[in-house]
């Protein structure tokens, strides 16, 4: 079993009067997550939401019902809470009513659990994402050693748990991953008519990783005005498929001020898009999985550190750009990630103009583990 980091964030908030709110993609192990918690404690209730039966216990709940029902348990647990009709108000309930008992719902969408949980909840919850596995998390149930060896193979496969347990089958279970559970959560959604224009969509922003991408071209290629791609790409958010980052600007005049850069939150569903598994000695896109991989390793140890910092990359109209900075308490970190570890980079001059004490750092392949770490 792969420790999971989050585990021990999700132990310091418990019993503190709060209910604990985890999202993330399909399939990167909530349910195995709780399982594991669950089996540290005593009086635990495990509620499927997926079962119709475990659902009706919310059904015309009142105070008293749910306490009835709940009341003897410490613990409980909804998994994929956010089948549950109006569920934001019936946790609110038993959170405010019980407030001995800890709550824990998970989700495999952020935009049910927002609609319907994130209101009502306001002040009364704690909000984690749990991602694929991450590089630090490998490097703790192996060996640092180890985890570099096979550095190649995960910028192809990626970090899902059930790929990094069945070599030799990668190939196969991510294709039927991206087939089978990727869009579950978007087609449902009642804006998204045309699955077709979603795939193209995703094919389009897998070949533009690291690059900055534009509504209106997207638009061209897939068939759709930029105001639906947009609306799309914040559906494919949040759904955990991918994330985007903004442009850093303080109104200098050569500054790009409304660009973005979209991230795969993991490098084998992105190759599964594009049904691309070559080794990456023979790929022409091993900077863009540099890229991909350092930039979702990077938020994955962030969130799981409870740190915050803005995150943004940097780019002027003559295309001076830096991959990626951050900005915590009025202090710039800048950052360019080379695959390339012989290829030589400076900070650009405008930006050391404009932003005099910036650091400026590159991550390559020889030295990135600290930054993800």
């Amino acid at each position: 079993m792969i420790h999971r980091k989050i585990q021990t964030v999700i132990e310091d908030r418990l019993y503190k009067k709060k209910a604990i709110l985890i999202t993330g993609p399909r399939q990167v192990g909530k349910t195995t997550l709780l399982r594991q918690l669950s089996e540290k404690h005593a009086n635990v209730l495990w509620i499927n939401a997926d079962n119709i039966d475990d659902r009706a216990i919310f059904d015309k709940p009142s105070a008293s019902r749910l306490k009835a029902t709940l009341g003897a348990y410490k613990l409980v647990i909804i998994d994929e809470a956010q089948r549950i009709r109006d569920v934001g108000v019936k946790l609110k309930l038993i959170t405010d009513e019980m407030p001995d008992v800890q709550l824990i719902a998970t989700g495999s969408s952020s935009f049910d659990l927002a609609n319907t949980i994130i209101e009502p909840l306001t002040g009364r919850k704690y909000e984690l994402v749990l991602a694929p596995v991450s590089f630090a998390e490998m490097v703790q149930s192996t060996d640092l050693m180890t985890e570099l060896k096979m550095l190649n193979h995960r910028l192809v496969y990626g970090y899902y748990p059930e790929i990094i347990n069945a070599q030799g089958e990668e190939k196969e279970l991510l294709l039927e991953l991206t087939n089978s559970y990727l869009y579950k959560d978007v087609l449902v959604w009642n804006k998204i008519k045309k699955s077709d224009k979603l795939i193209k969509l995703l094919q389009a922003l897998a070949y533009q990783v690291g690059s900055q991408v534009s509504y209106h071209e997207l638009g061209q290629i897939v068939g759709l005005d930029s105001t639906t791609i947009d609306s799309y790409i914040t559906l494919l958010e949040q759904t955990f498929i991918v994330f985007r980052l903004s442009s850093f600007s303080r109104n200098h005049r050569n500054e790009l001020k409304k660009s973005r850069k979209v991230y795969f939150y993991d490098n084998g569903v992105r190759n599964a898009l594009i049904n691309n598994f070559n080794p990456i000695e023979l790929r022409n896109d091993q900077g863009a999985l540099w890229e991909n991989f350092v930039i979702v390793e990077r938020m994955k140890h962030l969130g799981y550190n409870r740190l915050f910092p803005s995150k943004y990359f940097w780019r002027t109209k003559t295309g001076q750009e830096i991959d990626y900075l951050e900005e915590t308490d009025g202090k710039i970190s800048t950052f360019e990630i080379k695959w390339n570890t012989y290829k030589k980079v400076k900070m650009p001059n405008s930006f050391n103009e404009a932003y005099p004490g910036s650091t400026f750092n590159i991550i390559t392949p020889e030295n990135f583990e600290e930054f993800i770490m």
